[in-house]
Formats: C-alpha cells, structure tokens, sequence
C-alpha cells in the first residue's frame, strides 16, 4: 500500500532523512519508534508534502502512484491522511465549516457528490460520539481554546469524517491523559483497521500501542530504519532503553 525505497530528505539544507527504506501492506499497522531527531516527524511531513521538505532521493509509491509527484490537496484526495503532533489552531474558522469543505473538497477531486448539509450534519456527530467529543465543540473554531486532548479527539473526529485509506500520525499520544488516549487509541482502531486500509503510528511510547496494536514496529535512527520486529519489539525498547535496543541492531 505504502513503499518507500532509499528516501532521502533535507530541512533547511541539513539532511534528515538518509537513505529510508520501508512498506506498509494494506491492512496493517505499522509503528515507527525512535529516539528524538531521528527523523520521526520528517518522514511524516515529506509523506504529506509540507513545504520546506526537500525529496533529495529515492521514491515513494502509493497504491501504485507516485507520491512526490502530488501535491498536498493531491495526495488527501487520493486517501492519505497527515495527523499532526500539534494541532493548529484556525481562529475564525468553525469545526464544522471546516471539515465540510475538507470533505466535500475531496469529494468533488475524486468526481463524488457533495454531501448534503444534513447528511454531513449527521456523519459529524455520528464521528464526535465515536471519540466522545461533545458535538458542540465541533461548532467552535478549529481547536482555539481547545485542551490537548480535546486538540487530538477533534483531529481523529477529522480522520473520522474524511474515511482515509492510509493515516499517518505523527505521535497522536503526546499530550493526552489516560482516558482520553484510551478513547483516541480505541477510535483508530474503529476508523483505520480494516483489511483495505493502513496506519504508519509515529510514537515514543509502549502505551498507546497497548490499545491500538501494531502488526509491525520499526525503530527509526538517524534517518533510516535500523531494525523491524513485532509488538515485542515495542516491549523491549519500553524496558531496555533505545542505546540497549539498537546496539543489538
């Protein structure tokens, strides 16, 4: 579903990315781990085509298309969802006159009808309980005012609402408590596993991946995968430490 082969990406003329190697096959979840500076949110980033990260090699194929040959709207059209370890906030902009015209932007790229206000109405609140957000926070302006938590439910209510094929979230967990990671771990799974869809969980730790259980773990160091495993490997980094890990590696 998602191959990347040999990528290499710079920042600000530093080079981050070194040389990447990875696939995540439909159906899966595949968790990246790794040390601070390793390269985590750039990878995210040049999968969803902010500016200001540059592609200095390799390739990235997408259910069969070319990736960096797309631009951002592009790539949302064609199912790629980016998840952001700080939401932004969009002063002036409610939730919901947002998400519509996210959705129904997309919709109009793949050649689908716009939702009706009703039918969108209805999808929105039947997402916002599936994250238990209250819906009239979905009236606010996008996330002004809105806690951590608060902040990462409304963004999953987004996922939510957009149906991806492919999510990649870049440490969804940062910033939650206990139940609100539960209910944000437990609402991937309800959006994202199925046998047509796939997860890339960029996170530093074991406990959001107790809910949402990854098939795969990889742990990404200086800008390249350095070793794969399954959930064990998740375990071990949470015990031993990343030195102790990829000294093994």
């Amino acid at each position: 579903m998602l191959e990347i082969t040999d990528l290499t990406a710079e920042v600000g003329g530093k080079q981050i990315l070194n040389g990447l190697t990875l696939t995540v096959k439909a159906g899966e979840v595949h968790a990246i781990m790794g040390p601070n500076g390793a390269g985590k949110s750039t990878l995210a980033y040049v999968l969803g085509g902010r500016p200001g990260y540059e592609v200095t090699g390799g390739s990235v194929r997408f259910n069969g298309l070319d990736l960096l040959d797309m631009e951002p709207h592009e790539r949302a059209a064609a199912g790629l969802f980016l998840g952001f370890q700080y939401p932004v906030e969009i002063p002036g902009v409610s939730n919901l006159q947002f998400l519509r015209e996210a959705l129904n932007s997309q919709r109009k790229q793949r050649g689908e009808e716009p939702l009706t206000g009703g039918e969108f109405l209805k999808l929105a609140r039947d997402k916002a309980a599936l994250l238990k957000l209250d819906p009239e926070m979905l009236k606010r302006h996008v996330n002004v005012g809105f806690s951590g938590g608060e902040k990462k439910r409304a963004e999953m209510v987004q996922m939510g609402i957009l149906d991806p094929k492919f999510a990649v979230l870049d440490e969804t967990d940062s910033g939650l408590d206990i139940d609100a990671l539960r209910v944000v771990g437990e609402g991937i799974n309800a959006i994202m596993r199925s046998p047509d869809k796939g997860v890339l969980l960029i996170t530093h730790y074991q406990r959001l991946l107790e809910v949402v259980r990854p098939d795969k773990v990889s742990i990404l160091s200086a800008g390249r995968i350095v070793q794969t495993g399954g959930p064990d490997l998740a375990l071990r980094l949470e015990n031993e430490g990343y030195d102790a890990v990829m000294a093994d590696a």
